[in-house]
């Protein structure tokens, strides 16, 4: 991409367009087209593509996105015009109304966020084939016009202020009078973004589905209203009423009690997100579209500074990334659907070009759930060029030893070469651990992604070229936990089970077994890569890890049964789900102690009667009940009607997954939690891979109790695997479908 880039040298959105001539007929025509934060590009006064909010968020210092469209069918022969509106993203983030802010238990941050430039800028690049095999090629330089935007403010969490009075109608269309409108600034070249241009390659941002909204009722002057669905949405409506008069929308994922559009999140902070617009002509009819943020949220409440403005067609567009679905799953007991559609809108909310942690109030690229859901997402959804997008943000944001920050006092603060942040990209570091909790930056859950989220990505889609591609990050990443590991042997520094509603973080036990994951990880890695002497040297290091882990942890209890103590109570035996999970789910239990350990790990569950873990533990703690006989008890579990329950969420009436297992948690909108999908798959429908790319599948299905049907499709990338069951006369018949290329071995034995 040759552009320049150029810009009408302010932080806030501009229009920007050029006409020019085509002489000859057109073969082929294609553009490449970069604005920072996001873009919105025009050809002859049409939007090009169904895109929403390009290019996807990176960071900016290493690494920008351009997006490639084919524009031959927007092109005619004689007199043309390009446009692109360009807004802020988190290339300059704008604080007005809510703005992302520690909480005040944390320690004022000495990184804050800093824009990545001086002013909102484009580049652009038309290449032109014509029929006779000449080329025309164009540019972005300074014969591009510039113009204020009527968005006149647009902030990354989800506000948006519009004047309509400064709307340019017709402005991307040719003839349109442009002589009061600037010439663009072509950006020097000291002061052009400095990262290094790609093509957008992962899944554009598309609408999967619009909500109309239903009005519900009146609170005081404020009309309320629901679209039935918590969403990441793009807000539209048209009104009309006299020139300079204001609506303003306040998004919320939930009502207070007595009805009002609530924007406190759990008395933590208030997401005073607003939507404004102001009408820029008398009595006429106005169409509005949010253009570079999107609301989050489930309702709105509508406030008028006159009573008789009038409001018609009120929708919000639902988007994602993740639009294209690989798994389908439907059943006769309802409960099971429902938990799987809260858990897959939450999902689709957070699939933004990064994974964000929630779309209301952070809007952060957090690591953990990368490897934590990468099966559960997989299954349901086309992870393969996200998880792509993700791994390669998280090699952009690798540490090296020159990368520092600054501590509480201003002096330099070098991490390490090798660290990965906890969030990739990272736009406002919190690199400092807080005092009692642990680090929130340097995580082992969370850095583990750019290792145990390739291995996922290869068993599910069995491309040897995301090892390659990772491989180097995850033998740093490795190399540099080595030098965190404490005198005891062990990683502690992290968050432990994060999230766990006992508080039983069990650092030592939970961030050392991912310790030890990794290094074995990095080992078959090693070997399919024929690295031989990488693959003995870490066979060695796991080797080190687990016998340190098993001389320290694995003791016996009073029955004389061995179990694994959590080591954070050095004076009485403690025992969590999560202890007992991890070991057995990563194969670190001696074989002769195995029996023992799933015996108490069972009596763990049969005590809570309930899943007691946080998002780091969860995966682990279901993925070993399934594989160890306890399929009954996840089924008892999930469909509890209080707390902790997956079903609970549904029954308060979340249309989204919640953040932690709580009523009216922080968030409504977490995906982080949602790993009981996967055992829908692989426990339900027993769908397992035993060859990367599901070349060869076990298939070892469970059917509830409750439920007397069940279908569930998976389009792996070897064909499509279906499992269907139907319980009849108290007999379970079983159907697998599969191509010829997959290898497939059925087990009944959950069946009997």
């Amino acid at each position: 991409m040759h552009g320049n880039w150029i810009t009408n040298q302010t932080a806030a959105p501009f229009y920007a367009r050029k006409e020019f001539e085509i002489d000859k007929k057109v073969k082929s025509a294609r553009a490449k087209v970069c604005g920072l934060g996001q873009f919105i590009f025009y050809v002859n006064g049409r939007k090009v593509s169904d895109h929403e909010l390009d290019p996807g968020w990176t960071n900016y210092h290493k690494l920008i996105e351009y997006v490639t469209f084919d524009v031959t069918d927007y092109l005619c022969q004689g007199r043309n015009a390009l446009g692109a509106e360009v807004g802020n993203g988190w290339f300059i983030k704008r604080d007005e109304h809510y703005t992302f802010t520690f909480p005040a238990f944390m320690p004022p941050n000495p990184n804050p966020y800093k824009p990545f430039g001086k002013a909102l800028v484009l580049a652009l690049e038309l290449l032109v084939e014509y029929e006779d095999g000449t080329k025309m090629e164009l540019s972005s330089d300074d014969t591009f016009k510039v113009k204020k935007h009527p968005t006149i403010m647009s902030n990354i969490y989800g506000s948006e202020t519009v004047d309509a009075a400064l709307t340019q109608h017709g402005w991307s269309t040719c003839g349109f009078d442009d002589s009061a409108w600037e010439q663009a600034a072509v950006v020097p070249k000291e002061e052009a973004p400095k990262g290094k241009l790609i093509e957008q390659f992962q899944p554009a941002i598309r609408v999967i589905k619009t909500y109309e909204a239903n009005f519900l009722h009146m609170f005081g002057e404020r009309e309320i209203y629901d679209f039935t669905q918590n969403m990441s949405g793009i807000l539209q409506m048209q009104v009309k009423g006299k020139k300079g008069d204001v609506v303003k929308i306040y998004p919320a994922e939930k009502l207070t009690k007595d009805g009002d559009a609530d924007q406190v999140a759990k008395g933590w902070v208030t997401v005073d997100t607003c939507i404004t617009y102001i009408i820029g002509e008398d009595d006429c009819w106005e169409t509005f579209r949010m253009k570079f943020t999107y609301f989050a949220g489930r309702y709105i409440a509508v406030e008028k500074s006159r009573t008789d403005i009038e409001i018609r067609n009120l929708q919000a567009e639902a988007i994602t990334s993740a639009w294209k679905k690989d798994g389908t799953f439907s059943c006769d007991d309802k409960r099971y659907e429902q938990i799987y559609d809260i858990v897959e809108k939450a999902v689709e909310a957070n699939m933004m070009s990064v994974h964000t942690d929630c779309p209301t109030i952070e809007r952060f690229a957090w690591q953990e759930p990368n490897h934590l859901m990468a099966p559960a997402i997989m299954y349901m959804k086309d992870g393969r060029k996200l998880w792509e997008k993700f791994l390669l943000d998280m090699r952009t944001e690798q540490h090296t030893e020159e990368d520092y920050f600054y501590d509480y006092e201003g002096k330099k603060f070098y991490p390490g070469d090798g660290l990965m942040p906890s969030q990739c990209p990272c736009y406002i570091p919190n690199v400092l651990p807080v005092p009692g909790m642990g680090s929130f930056y340097d995580i082992i859950p969370w850095g583990s992604t750019c290792i145990l989220g390739t291995r996922w990505h290869y068993m599910f889609y069995g491309d040897q070229r995301i090892i390659e591609e990772n491989y180097e990050a995850g033998k740093r990443y490795l190399a540099y936990l080595k030098g965190r590991i404490n005198k005891d042997g062990f990683i502690n520094h992290g968050l432990g089970d994060w999230g766990n509603p006992d508080q039983e973080l069990a650092r030592e036990n939970i961030e050392t077994a991912f310790l030890y994951a990794d290094a074995k990880t990095m080992a078959w890695f090693a070997e399919i890569l024929e690295k031989d002497s990488d693959a003995e040297e870490f066979r060695n290091f796991s080797e080190q890890v687990l016998k340190n882990y098993n001389e320290k942890l694995l003791v016996q209890d009073k029955k004389g049964r061995w179990c694994y103590r959590n080591y954070e109570h050095r004076d009485m035996l403690v025992l969590t789900q999560a202890c007992e999970a991890l070991p057995l789910y990563w194969g670190m239990v001696p074989e002769e102690k195995q029996g023992d350990v799933a015996e108490v790990f069972r009596e763990t569950l049969l005590e809570k009667q309930a899943f007691s873990a946080g998002e780091i533990g969860l995966p682990y703690i279901i993925q070993t009940a399934r594989k160890y006989g306890m399929n009954d008890l996840i089924s008892r579990f999930i469909t509890k009607e209080c707390h902790p329950s997956y079903y609970a969420f549904v029954k308060e009436g979340l249309t989204t997954l919640g953040e932690y297992w709580e009523e009216n948690p922080r968030s409504h909108c977490h995906d982080m939690m949602g790993h009981i999908v996967e055992w829908y798959y692989n426990g339900i429908a027993g769908i397992l891979p035993l060859e990367p790319g599901f070349r060869k599948i076990l298939v070892k299905p469970y059917l509830p109790e409750s439920i007397n049907q069940m279908t569930c499709r998976y389009e792996s990338v070897n064909g499509p695997i279906c499992v269907s069951m139907e319980r009849q006369n108290g007999k379970i018949h079983l159907d697998v479908k599969a191509p010829d290329n997959i290898c497939v071995e059925i087990d009944k034995t959950n069946l009997r």
